[in-house]
């Protein structure tokens, strides 16, 4: 099989976004739209496929690892974001 990484990738985001789903069936603390899941799929599929993207054409190990940790940094900061508005943006959540 020749895209292993990229099955990878689309099995975990959709693990990941089973998370919000099936906790929302058990509490009321989670309650995600299907806006929300759309942001988050978009989001999760955007980080691995900008990391998939660079595992294939940055050569060096070193400069693959920076390259992938400055894309989950990203993820991670509009993230929060979105959710608890960190930086205080007009998108900010809550």
């Amino acid at each position: 099989m020749r895209n292993k990484r990229l099955i990878g990738i689309l099995i975990t985001v959709g693990l990941l976004l089973l998370l919000p789903l099936v906790a929302q069936q058990f509490t009321g603390e989670v309650k995600w739209s299907p806006f929300d899941f759309v942001v988050a799929a978009v989001l999760l599929l955007g980080a691995g496929l900008a990391c998939e993207i660079a595992l294939r054409v940055v050569k060096k190990t070193q400069h693959r690892i920076v390259a992938c940790a400055v894309v989950l940094m990203l993820l991670f900061v509009v993230w929060a974001e979105l959710a608890v508005g960190l930086i205080g943006t007009r998108f900010a959540g809550s």
